[in-house]
């Protein structure tokens, strides 16, 4: 009946459950599991030999001891026994089973499996069964009882020999990818070490390794998949789920040192360099972070690279306090781990330059590149983790350049199409009556600073270039800003405006000067010399449209201070100070209107309305409308000038002139019309051209004429004082725009004084002693040719 059970049937087979050989040959000697006994196992209880027993582990072949495994034991445990392949037969020592058994053992894996689903009531009684079948057990003698007589006392037992240390089995191919899957890194990497070692070991012998090499080549590619899926892993952070533990982290460390000792003896041709591997691996693993990272953050590129900040920082805390600790110290783990994501980042950031990006982008990402990465990643990192130095840069050279090309003419063709547009809607409203305040000045500044403010956080070569990009800009625009102002104040229809409309757009133009002013100033500091050219050019843009501004609201206030100008230096202007005293209030009324003017162009036309009204003043007092006749007269007028003087000095401060140097010119004059003596004379005239360098002997000359000083010695001696004066500082050169008084004053020719002893030609000697006619203006009339010398 076991035997049927087995599936074993045999007439010649009794049912009693023995097997005696009752032939030379035996039946079943060809059933696998049928083994000889060793030693005297005693007869049955009918008494047959039982030299020969089957059970049916035998007979199954599926032992799970003879497999090498069993539940609850670990694979390669001493306790196994000989090594067996998979039919259960004993291989020689040394020897494994290959990777052929792998689908045996999966077919007879499910064998057992099905058979071991039996339940414990079940295989106890089998059992039973068995042992009813062979009867009781047999009592063997002791060797004692054999040896010794009876009533004897037993000898002392022999010391035991210890027994010598059993050999390390080897393990299978399967055995050794059970550890890889089990995760036992280290283990299963010396187990195949040493399977490489029996596979040149016979390659040497001369036998054929080619199955051995494959396994060798198999079991390598399933430790490399665990390997890299374990730095994966790792990197996903502690939790639960999120990676395996330091543990493993050690194990793949310890593969990485076998593997390199390993390498040194394998002779550069044959290294397998892990340790490269592990590096592509861990930059593999980079990548694949950074890329989930990026596309789904919000806010474009910027937004893409603060989510790959968050990333990196995230994923380089983890490292730095859990992985690179678990790591052997020789490895460098921290600097791999790092360039690993420095080259991934060098990828994703390469691939988005090559794309056609805005430019609000592209700043994006030259600002991440040279400061934020450097500054808030690296600048947290501690590179002396590092074995071979710094880092290479994330863009090339060649890419930055370009990248920074591209936002330069970008800038250029968006800000000339924004600040003519700006232009464009400001000068709409220009002639318009209603009330409008003009910021074509702060929309150019902010149209400009916000490339020229970003360009130097990035680098400073580019905050040079962006300037002088942006500085250019700016020339052209002010010289298109200046056609445009001419224009307005050439066009005949803006006359028709009311005068305080046309003051308050003149002046919302000439405020437009400094801030621009200031901006071409700053740029041309940041920008590289060559941007000299352009700033000259937009300052000089910027100074004719405030000079011609300033000079229309000139002309329109000394057009209403004419009238009281043409009364001076007359008679009543001696008694009256009627005319002074309207030049004083219309002037402090309209300079109520120029407060709103900016400081620095409101200084400059106050000091201009300063020296024009002197001009003004003086102008008459040169031109000879009042002649001094007696010292009387010349006292009267001298303290009248005096007067005037001051109380124009007043208003002056009062509208916060800084032209101090006007306010000695009248005085000065009126000192040299009230003093007697000639030498006093000459030290007012010498202090006149010394302070106006721009005074002429013309001009001196017309004030001894209002002086009434008509003596010749006496006149050249004072006037070859302005002339030595003139010789010896130059007077040829004509001083600065902000400095010229008496430039701007024309008087006539200067006089020729006749002095004959008696009588000249036909001229009465009555008409010659008029002093109305004691100097004539001298008008050399051409020589005529017709008339003889003789006669002359």
């Amino acid at each position: 009946p076991i035997l049927k059970s087995l599936g074993v049937a045999d007439p010649k087979v009794p049912r009693a459950g023995t097997l005696p050989l009752r032939s030379s040959r035996n039946p079943f000697e060809d059933i696998p599991g049928l083994e000889e006994e060793s030693g005297e196992l005693g007869t049955l209880p009918n008494g047959t030999s039982c030299h020969r027993r089957a059970t049916l582990e035998k007979l199954a072949g599926l032992s799970p001891f003879r497999l090498g495994w069993a539940p609850g034991r670990r694979v390669g445990s001493p306790g196994d026994g000989p090594p067996r392949s998979f039919l259960g037969r004993v291989l020689p020592p040394g020897l494994r089973r290959s990777s052929a058994d792998f689908g045996l053992l999966a077919r007879l894996q499910g064998t057992r499996a099905h058979s071991d689903e039996e339940g414990p009531g079940e295989a106890a009684r089998r059992l039973a069964f068995l042992r009813l079948g062979r009867g009781p057990k047999p009592r063997r003698a002791s060797l004692a009882e054999r040896v010794v007589p009876a009533g004897e006392a037993a000898p002392e037992p022999p010391p035991k020999v210890p027994e010598p240390p059993k050999m390390k089995e080897p393990l299978s191919v399967l055995e050794i990818l059970s550890l890889i899957q089990q995760r036992e890194l280290a283990r299963a990497d010396e187990h195949i070490l040493e399977l490489e070692a029996e596979e040149l070991a016979s390659v040497a012998e001369g036998a054929s390794g080619g199955r051995r090499a494959r396994d060798v080549a198999l079991l390598y590619e399933a430790l490399q998949r665990e390997l890299w899926a374990l730095v994966r892993e790792t990197l996903a952070g502690p939790g639960p789920g999120a990676g395996a533990g330091a543990g493993a982290v050690a194990q793949l460390g310890q593969v990485l040192v076998q593997e390199e000792a390993a390498d040194g003896r394998r002779g550069p041709g044959a290294a397998r360099k892990l340790r490269a591997r592990w590096a592509e691996a861990v930059a593999r693993a980079a990548r694949e972070r950074l890329e989930a990272a990026a596309p789904g953050a919000p806010g474009g590129l910027a937004g893409q690279l603060e989510a790959l900040r968050a990333r990196l920082l995230e994923d380089m805390a983890v490292v730095r306090g859990r992985l690179a600790p678990a790591y052997p110290a020789g490895l460098g783990a921290f600097g791999v781990y790092l360039r690993g994501y420095h080259g991934a980042l060098a990828e994703w950031l390469g691939a988005s330059a090559r794309r056609r990006l805005p430019l609000a982008d592209r700043y994006a990402l030259l600002h991440w590149h040279n400061q934020v990465y450097p500054r808030e990643v690296l600048g947290l990192v501690d590179m002396v983790a590092l074995e071979n130095g710094e880092l290479g840069p994330l863009l090339s050279p060649g890419t930055l350049r370009g990248l920074e090309d591209e936002c330069v003419t970008d800038v250029k063709a968006q800000t000339r199409a924004a600040l003519l547009r700006v232009l464009q809607e400001d000068e709409e409203h220009w002639t318009d009556a209603a009330d409008w305040s003009s910021s074509l000045a702060q929309d150019v500044c902010e149209l400009l600073e916000e490339h020229t403010e970003r360009a130097p956080r990035i680098s400073q070569e580019f905050g040079e270039r962006m300037a002088h990009c942006c500085l250019g800009g700016l020339a052209e625009f002010l010289q298109s800003f200046q056609q445009r102002v001419e224009r307005f104040h050439e066009h005949p229809g803006i006359r028709e405006l009311p005068s305080d409309t046309y003051i308050s757009r003149t002046i919302s133009l000439v405020n437009c000067g400094p801030p621009l002013r200031a901006l071409a100033e700053r740029l041309a500091r940041v920008g590289p010399p060559e941007s000299e050219p352009a700033r000259e050019a937009s300052a000089s843009s910027l100074e004719r449209v405030t000079r011609l501004c300033h000079r229309v609201l000139a002309d329109m206030l000394f057009q209403e201070l004419q009238p009281y100008f043409n009364k001076l230096m007359r008679r009543k202007w001696l008694s009256s100070p009627e005319a002074l005293d309207g030049i004083v209030g219309t002037l402090g009324a309209q300079a109520l209107a120029l407060r709103r003017m900016q400081d620095e162009p409101y200084q400059a036309l106050v000091a201009e309305l300063h020296r024009r009204a002197l001009v003004e003043y003086v102008r008459p007092l040169l031109r000879g409308r009042l002649h001094c006749r007696s010292a009387r007269t010349r006292s009267r007028m001298a303290g009248r000038l005096r007067e005037d003087a001051a109380q124009l000095q007043r208003l002056f401060r009062r509208l916060e002139s800084q032209a101090s140097w006007l306010d000695a010119v009248v005085p000065h004059l009126a000192e040299v019309l009230q003093l007697e003596d000639t030498p006093s004379i000459q030290v007012e005239v010498g202090v006149l051209v010394r302070d106006y360098p721009d005074i002429r002997r013309k001009h001196v000359a017309a004030l001894l004429d209002v002086r009434g000083l008509h003596n010749t010695a006496t006149r050249q001696e004072i006037l070859a004082v302005a002339r030595d004066l003139e010789l010896c500082e130059g007077g040829a050169l004509s001083p600065p725009r902000d400095r010229a008084f008496f430039s701007d004053i024309p008087v006539p020719r200067p006089s020729f004084c006749l002095s004959l002893p008696l009588s000249v030609g036909r001229l009465p000697l009555s008409r010659l002693a008029r002093p109305s006619l004691a100097c004539l203006p001298l008008r050399p009339r051409p020589l005529s040719l017709s008339r003889p010398r003789a006669q002359r």
